[in-house]
């Protein structure tokens, strides 16, 4: 499936992000995008963001 492109996430978007220590397991966070930190239009593994509550990671879809 296709990840969704930096153009796709500004801070607001409601999405779900795996955390770096999740990334075998594959267990999601859904929150709210705080910054976007990618800085390139899309990455192979999702674009990594900032949510509100403070937990990094790579979006996998917007909810």
């Amino acid at each position: 499936m296709q990840k969704p492109l930096r153009k796709d996430i500004q801070p607001g978007t409601e999405v779900s992000i795996v955390q770096k220590h999740h990334q075998r397991s594959g267990e999601l966070t859904e929150g709210t995008v705080k910054r976007v930190l990618t800085k390139s239009p899309s990455h192979p593994h999702g674009i990594k963001v900032e949510l509100t509550s403070g937990e990094v990671g790579r979006v996998q879809s917007i909810v």
